[in-house]
């Protein structure tokens, strides 16, 4: 397998994923094989996609977007994507991802954060950007990837401007520190907040691929995270092809049958997912299982939340494999913990460091804290793919390092092996399958119905999702909680946020419980849905 080489300082993340693969003799084997979600199969060579992503850098040239300036994808898995992401990674411009299920006030949030120049869509999904347009000042091009004509001077058909360009491109020398990805994160408060890296992460993202997922040059590798989120990119992108490996992406959605013949019949080596689609998988009938040959599959690895032991013990049992859980976030752009071959597995515990990374377990006031004693997951400032900022909101990113340690927002403990286990969030994210969804933004969003009059989300343990969102509603007056009302609450939060947003159970309360400085008591909510004692609630506003 090629080892990624950095020459002439060239970081550019774009070329070291096509280009240099070509010029290291590669450019004839097989980097994608696409299989659209009707089953059809394209593949693409590493000449290939160096084409396609220059001919894309030089549309972006054509338009007058260049170094700096932020692009977006917002489509569904489609081989445009990865044109799309490596060229304008090529063109040095700041690349963002949206997943293609948020709803209005998501894509608002980031668009406009971003001040996004350029949005590389479908028609069907373009409608959503037409409708918040006005709130976008700074777009200035949509590009349509299957329409045939130009819609409008700035709205404009894919194929038309690759076909007007050329496919030979100078990729600019690019230093470590220009920025490269964006992807925006939920916090608890406020809106979602725009993760910035450096095309120095490929450094990080290449050595967890070959050290952690183990790759090999004869592998085919299968990511079944899509590139709205940071293991789409960081694992179904930039890892395994900075290095050379083929890759398999599926346009189509979870199906067990389907996935376990594509996992047989194309040959897969190493596959990536997360620990919901594995829950899911468990709940299939095993007769399934038995029927597919699994020979080739060598590992399978697991991301996005806690892997459950009863998971590990499944993937034994019925497949005959171990499955590896990795532990990494937005922030850190690639793994930082992760159980992996070499390495006996402790079910249910995150695994050990990779190399050249130091976590700790640090007190609430600041010290490390010995072996076994709970406390705050950080880890030690300064790895290759550690983010560069929050765009925009330098107080934020200042505030998650303290003396030379970044904290994560994850509770954790270290057992006297080494090995690290999770314990949770320390703050009220929700992580609902891998995915962070902001109980503020929820609740936001809630409250533009003109029924709502207060609105308070968790999140509560669910044997699939990890968690899953949970809101308590009070009404205005003159309106009652009904099976229609509750549906337009759920349709209303999947326009707004997103799919994954939407709550899987809606409880009418008289009030919300907030302090008496009108903040929402989370905390107190979560004791009541799981029937636990709330504490303390001499701060509550009034008594429940």
């Amino acid at each position: 397998m090629s080892q990624i080489i950095i020459t002439d300082s060239q970081f550019n993340i774009g070329w070291l994923c096509t280009g240099r693969q070509c010029t290291a003799g590669l450019g004839e084997k097989l980097a994608m094989r696409w299989v659209s979600p009707r089953f059809e199969r394209q593949d693409f060579s590493f000449a290939d996609l160096d084409r396609l992503s220059n001919r894309f850098a030089n549309v972006l040239a054509s338009l007058g977007v260049g170094k700096g300036e932020v692009i977006f994808t917002f489509l569904p898995k489609a081989p445009e994507q990865f044109t799309a992401f490596l060229g304008g990674l090529k063109a040095e411009c700041i690349v963002g991802t949206l997943f293609s299920n948020f709803g209005d006030d998501a894509l608002v949030d980031r668009l406009a954060d971003s001040r996004a120049r350029l949005v590389v869509t479908r028609k069907n999904l373009y409608r959503k950007i037409e409708r918040v347009r006005d709130q976008l000042p700074a777009l200035k091009v949509v590009i349509l990837t299957d329409a045939d004509e130009d819609i409008s001077s700035n709205v404009l058909s894919w194929n038309h401007l690759m076909s007007a360009v050329s496919d030979g491109y100078v990729v600019p020398v690019t230093t470590p520190d220009t920025p490269s990805v964006l992807h925006y994160t939920s916090g608890s408060t406020g809106k979602p907040k725009g993760v910035l890296h450096r095309h120095r992460s490929v450094l990080q993202q290449s050595r967890t691929t070959r050290e952690v997922l183990g790759l090999k040059a004869d592998d085919l590798f299968w990511c079944t995270a899509d590139q709205g989120w940071v293991t789409g990119t960081s694992y179904g992108i930039i890892g395994p092809w900075s290095l050379g490996i083929s890759q398999m992406h599926f346009g189509g959605g979870y199906s067990a049958q389907h996935w376990f013949e594509l996992l047989q019949n194309e040959g897969v080596t190493a596959w990536y997912t997360a620990p919901t689609a594995l829950r899911m998988l468990m709940r299939e009938d095993c007769d399934l299982f038995r029927k597919i040959d699994l020979t080739r599959l060598r590992s399978i690895f697991s991301v996005g939340e806690p892997l459950n032991p009863e998971v590990i013990v499944w993937g034994r049992d019925t497949l005959g494999k171990d499955i590896y859980d990795t532990w990494f976030q937005t922030e850190t752009g690639a793994i930082m913990i992760a159980n992996r071959p070499g390495i006996p597995i402790r079910p249910g515990s995150m695994g050990k460091p990779v190399k050249e990374i130091e976590p700790g377990i640090l007190a609430d006031d600041g010290p490390p804290l010995p072996d076994s004693e709970h406390g705050n997951l950080c880890v030690r400032s300064g790895w290759d793919s550690m983010f560069s900022t929050y765009l925009n909101n330098d107080t934020a990113y200042s505030s998650k390092f303290r003396d030379g340690w970044y904290h994560t927002g994850d509770m954790a403990w270290r057992d006297a092996d080494g090995y690290y286990w999770f314990l949770g969030r320390s703050d009220d994210v929700i992580n609902t399958s891998g995915h962070l969804v902001s109980p503020f933004e929820v609740e936001s969003a809630l409250l533009e119905l003109p029924e709502v009059a207060e609105s308070g989300v968790i999140g509560a343990p669910d044997e699939l999702l990890f968690e899953k969102v949970v809101a308590f509603v009070s009404f205005h007056p003159g309106f009652e909680f009904t099976p229609e009302l509750e549906l337009k609450i759920r349709l209303h939060i999947a326009n707004r946020l997103s799919s994954i947003a939407i709550p899987q159970q809606v409880f009418p309360v008289d009030t919300v419980p907030k302090n008496k400085s009108g903040k929402i008591m989370r905390r107190v909510l979560k004791a009541r849905y799981l029937g636990q004692d709330a504490g303390d609630i001499s701060t509550l506003e009034e008594s429940l």
